[in-house]
């Protein structure tokens, strides 16, 4: 496996761009192909992913994304604005309405800025380009508290694999606000194709916490354009790893985040427990402001693996912090040998590994998240004003 520059643009015959003003943004995304999805959720879902949900799986043309307001929680009009966006995109493209899938992330309740849209639409439509700096205007217009931009495409066995990401605060699954567009050049069967998306979202997005909170308007779509043959095995494969690296991007650009968490759980009696545990580990406020302020308190991961919902026993436990390349031992089978010392040497760092092994069997699962500070609290309490 390769990895390639160039995000979504780096697969064959896709186009794309995007322009940014103040705080709005828009882009498009073309390239014909089966198209599937997941989406979020919650039971406020917004007009966007109503109906782009209607319209999967099929074969769509186009994607087009607002930036400025959520449209959510806005009724029929939302409905009918949703739905305005794409026949823009449509008319100017000669395409079918029905072919444009259309999503928007920002403030729930707000009406998305249709005037502004119609006088820039015309403009991200010209500037569609199968460049690299497509994929990347487009990432840029859809980016709200967003910090750095999250791309990341690979070539498997002659299969290009593409995708970019919005996500920094309200992010917890099912999914984990985030929009994700990815396309490749592969030929699959729908229900192949949507048996490995969600296969890798559950690997990847829906083990992933920023805040707790699970957004009206998440949506991931996967789009094939091409006639390229791979095993669904190798698919899968590059698949996962495009999802995981654009999952990760998310955890470290949390809102107002200093560092990166990934929580390892090893030896779970079943990977739902093992999937559990590693969730609770990152979803916790307490760990999460414990990791901002490089406090050892390890006691509040064991709290955390406990209330998970997953087999534990306490004799069977060990845990290890890590920096990447200095591990160090806190209890070993349920007997404490770091009091917190050691321990609060590995956390100085940006980024840190927590490994649990529950000693009941062979299940593991990993989850990543982001500690929890003061700026994601100044964020958060003016983010409408």
């Amino acid at each position: 496996m390769k990895i390639l520059s160039g995000g979504v643009c780096a697969v064959p015959a896709v186009k794309a761009y995007g322009i940014k003003e103040n705080r709005q943004g828009l882009a498009v995304i073309t390239g014909k192909g089966n198209t599937v999805g997941v989406f979020t959720l919650n039971k406020i879902r917004a007009a966007p992913v109503i109906a782009t949900s209607r319209r999967l799986p099929g074969i769509m043309n186009a994607v087009v994304a607002y930036g400025g307001s959520a449209n959510a929680f806005t009724g029929k009009k939302g409905i009918q604005d949703a739905e305005r966006m794409a026949l823009l995109v449509a008319s100017a493209l000669g395409i079918d309405p029905e072919s444009v899938g259309i999503a928007s992330t920002g403030i729930i309740g707000r009406p998305i800025n249709m005037d502004w849209i119609e006088d820039h639409v015309g403009n991200v439509l010209s500037g569609l380009t199968s460049d690299p700096s497509g994929s990347e205007a487009a990432t840029r217009a859809i980016m709200t508290t967003d910090t750095i931009l999250k791309q990341m495409a690979v070539e498997i066995d002659g299969v290009h694999i593409g995708g970019i990401a919005k996500g920094s605060g309200m992010i917890e699954p099912n999914m984990a606000t985030m929009l994700s567009f990815i396309y490749t050049d592969v030929e699959m069967p729908t229900e192949s194709l949507q048996k490995c998306l969600r296969e890798s979202v559950d690997k990847s997005f829906n083990m992933l916490v920023v805040d707790g909170d699970t957004s009206t308007n998440d949506m991931v779509l996967l789009t094939a354009t091409g006639d390229k043959r791979i095993s669904e095995e190798r698919f899968q494969e590059g698949l996962d790893f495009v999802c995981m690296q654009l999952a990760k991007m998310m955890a470290r650009d949390g809102e107002g985040s200093t560092k990166f968490i990934e929580a390892c759980i090893r030896g779970a009696r079943s990977k739902d427990d093992a999937r559990k545990a590693a969730k609770a580990v990152v979803r916790s406020p307490l760990v999460k402001a414990a990791v901002f302020g490089e406090d050892p308190n390890w006691g509040r991961i064991i709290a955390a693996i406990g209330r998970s919902g997953a087999e534990v026993k306490e004799g069977k436990i060990t845990l290890e912090f890590s920096d990447g390349t200095k591990t160090v031992t806190i209890v070993k089978e349920g007997n404490i040998l770091d009091s917190g010392k050691k321990a609060k040497e590995v956390m100085a760092g940006d980024e840190l590994i927590i490994i649990a092994d529950l000693g009941l069997g062979k299940h593991e699962a990993t989850a990543w998240g982001c500690d929890l500070t003061h700026d994601y609290v100044q964020i958060n309490s003016a983010y409408m004003t």
